[in-house]
């Protein structure tokens, strides 16, 4: 429009001035360019030509463990955890998986006597090693002393979390007898009679969803042979 400024473009006007932009700048594209010499291999096809090389697959190694005192061996994906070994590959599934992340400490066992988060450890890093787990503790007709007094003090509601509190708890006195102190408060250690406040402390990495703490405290005091 003949003496119309910038400023009075309408909304029209605009939208076609940048359809037309766009349509030029195409004019240089790929699609517009001249064609390829006869048996050449499209530009595209060029870059999306997969690698010849084989994607290599899953890497499997055996390993030897010592579970509940009995030898196993197995051959395992090297990126199976521990945890996923136990309850997948030797149907062990009183240890259980709940976050998946080490922070509800449900996957506790004991390895080599030093109880850990059996969901971020791999399988193949164990060789060799001494593994129980809740199976290995005790069973319903002749049940460890912890067990028993779990049972006892109502140390449980819904169950879920039990095989690994009460794994941790037999790890817990067997620190307090060597002389380990706390991982955080340093100064809460293995003084007898055992405090309240060192147990919770001790215990921390366990969560019970149900809120069962002070039944369980209850119950790992009276198998450390203090008064609950």
């Amino acid at each position: 429009m003949q003496g119309q400024s910038h400023h009075d473009l309408s909304r029209r006007d605009l939208l076609a001035a940048g359809a037309a932009t766009l349509a030029g700048s195409s004019a240089g594209s790929p699609a517009n360019a001249a064609p390829a010499s006869p048996g050449a291999a499209p530009a595209s096809e060029a870059r999306n030509e997969p690698s010849s090389a084989p994607t290599p697959g899953p890497v499997r190694m055996p390993v030897h463990l010592t579970v509940n005192g009995t030898t196993r061996d197995l051959e395992v994906d090297t990126r199976t955890t521990l945890l996923d070994a136990l309850r997948e590959h030797l149907s062990l599934t009183g240890t259980k998986k709940g976050c998946d992340h080490g922070q509800c400490g449900a996957c506790t066992v004991i390895v080599d006597g030093v109880r850990i988060n059996s969901c971020l450890t791999l399988a193949v890093m164990h060789e060799g090693a001494e593994v129980t787990t809740i199976e290995g503790l005790g069973t319903p007709g002749h049940m460890h002393e912890m067990q028993a007094a779990f049972v006892k003090h109502d140390g449980y509601q819904c169950g879920y979390c039990t095989p690994g509190q009460i794994c941790s708890a037999v790890a817990v006195l067997e620190e307090i007898k060597a002389g380990i102190p706390s991982h955080v408060t340093q100064d809460l250690v293995s003084a007898p009679p055992l405090s309240e406040d060192e147990l919770r402390e001790r215990m921390s990495g366990n969560i019970c969803r149900c809120g069962a703490y002070s039944n369980i405290v209850a119950a790992i005091t009276e198998v450390a042979g203090s008064p609950a």
